[in-house]
């Protein structure tokens, strides 16, 4: 999928999220209550790389998998040999999907269905995308993952409303994970947080946006999350951490 709009949705995501290096580094050091040297990270959605640069730089080896081709073939010229660039989504089971691609606005590409039509009814930051493009993609599992690179010490999920999707493709706990919430998509964070419940003793914190820091001051089960994250009322990411 190559032209202007999509030379400029690269252009735009590049502004927002690598535009400012020394935020990496500020979630590096956040990343490494979570990740030691050595360790196994696994960034599911990686789009322009941003969270997996901060992984590695928290020593970890990254498996990174983006797999919209523009996207996929900048993280292969640019990434440090500690990633790994996978051209795959991760969902339920292995296979074949179709996203549905915004090209001015590549951040917001689902496998989701119907996630672009849902958002623009709920959420007036949505309404001027345009979903104008599709791109039939590879899917694997966080399972099917683990089998090949090892178990993870901390797994990111940043994928448009298919989050539940891809936690529904681990059958075992992880010590830590890290998914998005989205207001307009509290189903979809409902879900997740009850698929990690049903996996493990997970307890849950929330970051609002792209800030590292927590915004409660002890880790919490998953009803009380989910009402912090409505109360909250930005999205940003749910973390889930597995206690002893």
């Amino acid at each position: 999928m190559t032209g202007l709009a999509t030379t400029l949705g690269l252009a735009r995501s590049l502004a927002i999220y690598r535009a400012r290096p020394w935020r990496i580094g500020r979630l590096a050091t956040f990343y490494r209550q979570f990740l030691s040297p050595g360790d196994i990270a696994f960034d599911i959605g990686a789009h322009v790389g941003n969270r997996a640069l901060a992984m590695a730089r928290a020593g970890a080896h990254v498996v990174a998998l983006e797999p919209q081709a523009p996207f996929h073939a900048f993280l292969v010229r640019t990434m440090p040999s500690a990633v790994t660039v996978l051209p795959l989504a991760a969902g339920p089971v292995e296979g074949e999907g179709s996203m549905a691609v915004s090209r001015r606005h590549p951040t917001v590409s689902s496998l989701a269905p119907g996630f672009g039509a849902a958002m623009a009814r709920r959420d007036a930051s949505f309404r001027n995308v345009v979903w104008d493009g599709e791109q039939l993609v590879r899917v694997t599992t966080l399972d099917a993952l683990r089998k090949v690179h090892g178990n993870p010490a901390f797994v990111k999920i940043d994928v448009e409303g298919y989050e539940a999707d891809v936690l529904a493709g681990l059958s075992h706990p992880v010590p830590a994970l890290a998914f998005e919430h989205l207001p307009a998509a509290a189903n979809v964070t409902r879900a997740c947080v009850s698929r990690l419940s049903r996996l493990g003793p997970y307890r849950f914190n929330l970051v609002s946006g792209e800030r590292p820091a927590f915004l409660l001051p002890a880790w919490v089960e998953g009803a009380t999350i989910l009402d912090a994250a409505a109360r909250s009322g930005r999205a940003g990411d749910i973390y889930a951490r597995l206690e002893p």
